[in-house]
């Protein structure tokens, strides 16, 4: 098939419909890719208590916790690449968490035995939780709408909350960007 330069010509270079169209599309795109996290707490909040079963088969609350601070994060899939790298970097950094003073517990919506075999293929010694209807998330805001190249879902949002030694909020860490997250949760607690 070829186009005569008469028919060229006739076409126009540029489609005003067109571009409003993709107008819309990019600013709808850049509304759900920045939309806040929106959550029920403030810094100095308490954290509301809960009770899930972990990858030990034993049941936690979060009270179980009190007394030493806690960096509480929600992830939504074991075995995942941005969900292994957080796993991991948590898990090097482990010794200077305990140092000072903290713990670490991961939830995602993953069986106990989806989170025992996750970690001892990369060697995780903290504690996973089993939130399988992400009632947990849900409750710390941890799940809601998000977009994945383009597509839009509902699941679990990777959030981290660092928690003093009485359970209140210390910092809140809103849709993570799992490279350098790690020593931004190691900076809070030192602090």
């Amino acid at each position: 098939m070829s186009i005569s330069l008469k028919q060229l010509q006739a076409r126009p270079i540029f489609d005003p419909t067109s571009f409003f169209v993709l107008i819309d599309f990019l600013t709808i795109s850049a509304y759900y890719i920045h939309m806040p996290q929106q959550f029920p707490f403030q810094i100095g909040d308490q954290a509301p208590d809960f009770q899930l079963v972990g990858h030990d088969e034993k049941t936690h609350k979060l009270s179980d916790f009190l007394g030493s601070k806690l960096v509480l994060y929600f992830y939504p899939k074991d075995d995942t690449k941005g969900c292994t790298q957080e796993a991991c970097d948590l898990q090097e950094r482990l010794p200077t968490v305990h140092e000072l003073g903290a713990k670490v517990v991961g939830i995602s919506p993953d069986s106990p035995q989806s989170h025992r075999q996750f970690m001892a293929k990369y060697k995780l010694s903290f504690l996973l939780l089993s939130d399988p209807d992400s009632q947990v998330a849900r409750q710390f805001a941890a799940y809601g709408e998000k977009n994945m190249y383009g597509k839009i879902s509902q699941g679990v949002i990777r959030t981290t909350f660092v928690l003093d030694e009485r359970g209140r909020f210390l910092r809140i860490f809103p849709k993570v960007t799992v490279d350098g997250h790690a020593d931004k949760v190691i900076d809070t607690l030192s602090k």
